[in-house]
């Protein structure tokens, strides 16, 4: 089953006193976007990056992290 409505996910690593995003990967196959925002404030404004985009920070974070 495919959607439109992001599923907003937070890390398994995030337990650090609510400093963390969430993504929205649900859509990444469907709409080639992956929306990210700050879990402190899940109404507010959301940042959406490209499939390659996302990968390529993830890749940034795992090597830097």
């Amino acid at each position: 089953m495919t959607t439109d409505s992001p599923r907003w996910l937070t890390s398994s690593y995030s337990n650090n006193g609510g400093n963390c995003i969430e993504v929205a990967t649900n859509l990444a196959a469907t709409r080639g976007v992956v929306p990210v925002r700050d879990s402190k404030d899940p109404h507010g404004p959301h940042l959406t990056l490209t499939a390659d985009a996302f990968a390529d920070l993830v890749a940034f974070a795992k090597t830097h992290g």
